[in-house]
């Protein structure tokens, strides 16, 4: 069956198309009680649905937030999304979900869909990208997002700011401490063991990694050790895996003197898939490599032996973007929101092996 159309509803009414409208969309021009009533009475009758879109134009305000993240099934992500969800339900307004994969072809897609449905602000959660595959989609998505914004649009990125963007109003960052965090993390994990230590690390150019690459690596010189090696693969739990699968063949030929290799991966998952790996190859964590990841994601509290990690605030983070875009009122203090910290979290994979 059809949907009711506006004009039936005014025809039921007995008032002009432009009156239902301005009852049903929310316009600042209000007609009297008694038609009001009468109009609601017959969108009623009708079931008619009010046109979202239409709502906005009256309101100049949709009540929608576009979220941006590059895996919803990546438990780092799903947390920061809860963090969007909860900070949206405080002011009263409905999440919008694009996944891209990481690319920013995708992301600029993303953004002009969320921009033509007219949505508040937009929150973008991922890695930014210096690779010289992304140069061309990275100038498209900042134009993107500079035209979405000199239109009133305001947006929030966690970590980086999107590269190119030069819009003078509209942008925010949340900005993570990761090359700190994993500077102190690798200060702790030299001062408890010393062997040699791998990095598994996304795609070099990704900043996310790159942060946490080089972080660890001054926190080893800070300890008087020298760097590690960095293996480069994709950065989820399969590139995590394919690393470990290479790790394992160098530890069970041999390895370093003193048996097995300290791994750092630079995200949860990416340490999730070496575990795997190293267990799928017949070693033993600790005894045979200790592995510390970042991140501190959910998935963690069933993972065994406990992982050593970043923990970050990853729903705080998600609250704090979707918090930075709202509107401002008179009474708002103006004090800027809170800096997100982390900690080192040291759990029974990087404890010394019994003997």
């Amino acid at each position: 069956m059809a949907a009711s159309t506006l004009t039936e509803v005014a025809r039921l009414a007995g008032v002009s198309p432009a009156t239902a409208s301005r009852v049903l969309n929310g316009s600042a021009r209000k007609p009297g009680k008694d038609i009001a009533e009468r109009v609601r009475q017959a969108a009623d009758s009708l079931g008619y649905i009010p046109n979202a879109q239409a709502q906005g134009l009256a309101k100049s305000s949709s009540g929608l937030i576009g979220l941006i993240v590059h895996d919803i099934a990546d438990p780092y992500f799903a947390a920061i999304a809860r963090g969007v969800q909860e900070a949206a339900r405080e002011q009263r307004r409905m999440v919008l979900l694009a996944t891209t994969g990481g690319a920013p072809g995708e992301e600029k897609e993303a953004v002009a869909a969320f921009a033509a449905r007219r949505a508040d602000s937009i929150v973008i959660a991922g890695s930014r990208s210096s690779r010289a595959e992304d140069r061309e989609d990275n100038a498209e998505l900042a134009a993107e997002l500079d035209r979405y914004c000199r239109n009133g649009g305001q947006v929030a990125v966690v970590g980086h700011p999107v590269v190119g963007a030069a819009a003078p109003e509209g942008y925010h960052v949340v900005a993570v401490p990761n090359q700190e965090l994993a500077a102190d993390l690798a200060v702790e994990l030299a001062a408890r063991w010393d062997g040699d230590f791998v990095i598994i690390a996304g795609p070099e150019g990704l900043f996310t990694s790159d942060d946490r690459v080089r972080g660890f690596q001054e926190g080893l010189t800070r300890a008087g050790r020298g760097p590690a090696e960095v293996l480069r693969s994709s950065f989820n739990r399969d590139g995590g895996y394919q690393a470990g699968l290479q790790l394992a063949a160098r530890i069970t030929a041999g390895g370093p003197d003193g048996g097995g290799l300290g791994i750092f991966a630079v995200n949860d998952v990416m340490a999730i898939g070496a575990a795997a790996a190293l267990r799928a190859e017949g070693l033993r964590i600790p005894r045979d490599a200790r592995i510390a990841g970042f991140d501190d994601i959910e998935t963690l509290r069933d993972f065994r032996p406990a992982l050593s990690t970043v923990s970050l605030p990853l729903e705080d983070i998600g609250r704090l973007a979707t918090r930075a875009t709202a509107p401002r009122h008179a009474d708002d203090d103006g004090q800027p929101a809170p800096p997100v910290t982390g900690r080192v979290t040291l759990r029974r994979s990087t404890e010394a092996a019994a003997g």
